[in-house]
């Protein structure tokens, strides 16, 4: 996209990462509202940013650095206002039938639970968890968050294993 305009480039970013933006702020925000209004936020920020893009980086890791900036500075201001929320039973009971309605209500609560742990972890865990999540490697998480890959590795390993362990508690109280 060397050359293109930035809306040209916004349009190209939009249409390749919009599913990924889509489940970012969906991991930061339970609330459908709050949740448009941030992916409205990272978008206008996204095209913003793309004014200054100059192809240093791949076009994928600048989109999650803004994202995930984007998001973080959000969540830092909602957190100010009040405590994250975990999911409604409106969201439950928007949850699309599939072959099994309980089996698929059972995982969509269940992802709404994990969900709502990273939300509570603090903000630089919860970025490096959500872009674990997105299937990006040590290294592309570094670079988006500043940190080394070993270190990004290291904490990646802790926070799993801290999510496994209030999992596992959290499971006994509702199971």
């Amino acid at each position: 996209m060397e050359g293109a305009s930035q809306d040209q480039r916004y349009a190209g970013a939009a249409a390749e990462y919009g599913p990924a933006l889509e489940r970012l702020a969906r991991a930061y925000e339970a609330d459908p509202a709050e949740r448009h209004d941030l992916l409205q936020d990272i978008h206008f920020a996204l095209w913003r940013s793309l004014a200054l893009f100059d192809g240093r980086c791949s076009m994928r890791t600048w989109v999650y650095r803004v994202a995930h900036n984007t998001a973080a500075s959000h969540a830092m201001q909602r957190r100010r206002a009040r405590t994250a929320k975990l999911a409604s039973l409106e969201e439950l009971a928007d949850t699309p039938d599939g072959d099994n309605p309980e089996h698929t209500a059972g995982e969509h609560q269940m992802l709404e639970r994990l969900m709502g742990m990273i939300r509570a972890l603090k903000a630089p865990d919860a970025q490096v968890m959500l872009l674990y999540l997105e299937d990006l490697d040590a290294a592309a998480i570094g670079e988006i968050t500043g940190l080394k890959a070993g270190a990004v590795a290291t904490k990646i390993h802790r926070i799993k294993t801290i999510l496994a362990k209030r999992f596992r508690e959290e499971g006994g109280q509702h199971g």
